[in-house]
């Protein structure tokens, strides 16, 4: 009977294991809009809260994060927009940011096609400040939307958005 109770458990942690392969724990996700003659893309990696701390924890206070999971996040638009005070002409960016406690920075970086984590300031095209606001309700999944007047980050009970225009 207990070899039976073993093999079993055993059984079901490889199916759950090849289960889980297929389904990765911070999935590709994508935010769409348009704001005036502009249509903006984001691509991202959507990790989950799992239990953990997230801000000043997992993501350290004042240290550039790679604003998602696995691969950088990406921004795509086809027209010059206006992200807070940054002018951005029509193309394709990586997205980085710094979170506060009280205020966040958007990073704007020209380079593209480097895995999240890998950041060079040399390359930023620009900075922006981001307002922050504390959630009532904790964001379980990281989420990026385009709305028609502002790009917005949620995740665990902090929300950081910026003003976008088109141009």
């Amino acid at each position: 009977m207990k070899r039976l109770t073993i093999l079993s458990i055993t059984v079901v942690l490889l199916a759950f294991g090849a289960f889980a392969q297929d389904r990765p724990l911070s999935p590709p996700a994508k935010a769409e809009g348009k704001v005036g003659n502009a249509t903006i893309t984001v691509d991202y990696g959507a990790p989950s809260m799992r239990g953990r701390e997230i801000f000043g924890g997992l993501v350290p206070y004042d240290k550039v994060w790679r604003t998602g999971a696995n691969a950088a996040t990406t921004l795509v638009t086809d027209a010059d927009i206006v992200l807070g005070d940054l002018e951005v002409p029509k193309g394709t960016y990586t997205l980085f940011t710094i979170p506060g406690k009280d205020e966040w920075t958007l990073i704007v970086s020209s380079e593209t096609g480097q895995w999240g984590s890998r950041y060079d300031e040399a390359k930023d095209f620009g900075r922006t400040k981001m307002k922050v606001k504390a959630l009532d309700e904790a964001v379980e999944t990281f989420e990026i939307r385009v709305k028609s007047d502002a790009l917005t980050l949620a995740w665990e009970k902090t929300k950081a958005s910026v003003p976008v225009k088109a141009k």
